[in-house]
């Protein structure tokens, strides 16, 4: 995957940090807009990784009808 959006929804695994486990990250741009400062969001926690520490698998599409929202909304 070339071309990572910032705040979009992917699955991912990561030997280092889901135990090989595919889960659903998020593309966090916390840091910055500059996609140097991008990192990983693992959903359900704190945690902020290294965006090459994961394998990115593909972007998760929302089902029709059932956009997706963040926690707090």
């Amino acid at each position: 995957m070339k071309s990572l959006v910032p705040e979009a929804f992917y699955w991912a695994r990561s030997d280092r940090h889901t135990d090989g486990k595919t889960t659903i990250v998020q593309v966090s741009s916390v840091f910055g807009e500059d996609p140097d400062y991008w990192t990983i969001a693992i959903l359900g926690s704190d945690q902020h990784c290294m965006i090459s520490d994961f394998e990115i698998i593909a972007l998760v599409e929302p089902l029709d009808g059932y956009p997706l929202q963040h926690a707090a909304e």
